[in-house]
């Protein structure tokens, strides 16, 4: 098993029902949840033009690799109703691989630890919530 840290954020619809239907959709495919972040609504990053959002970050355990965690964090958004649109725009539900143990990866589509940690001070938080001290740089 794999310690993870997911980063999710809502900001349409019930915000704070999404996140918790995502945490229980995470659970029945397989994430062992260990711990939650209190959850923090922030002001959208990248398009300021939409509804503030609610953030946490989740630690938990994974036994699959990365590749297969990212499809199923896919799964979990369209099955919460996201629909495409434009980048960084507003979204039912979101949900970033920030960190997975120690590994680093980087693939076209999958890039870890997630490469704007350090530009959302609310991840930062959460993580440090979570006992995470130093959060290595991709």
């Amino acid at each position: 098993m794999t310690t993870v840290y997911l980063g999710l954020g809502s900001n349409l619809g019930t915000r704070r029902r999404n996140l918790s239907a995502a945490r229980r959709r995470l659970r029945q495919k397989g994430v062992r949840i260990l711990r939650q972040s209190r959850v923090i609504e922030t002001e959208p990053w990248g398009v300021a033009d939409q509804p503030r959002f609610l953030n946490q970050v989740v630690e938990a355990e994974w036994s699959g690799n990365p590749r297969r965690l990212l499809q199923l964090a896919k799964e979990v958004e369209r099955e919460g109703g996201r629909e495409p649109s434009r980048r960084w725009g507003p979204r039912m539900i979101d949900v970033d691989i920030l960190l997975f143990g120690d590994d680093r990866v980087q693939l076209r589509d999958l890039v870890i630890p997630h490469p704007r940690i350090a530009e959302r001070p609310f991840v930062i938080e959460s993580l440090r919530e979570l006992g995470v001290k130093r959060v290595a740089r991709s």
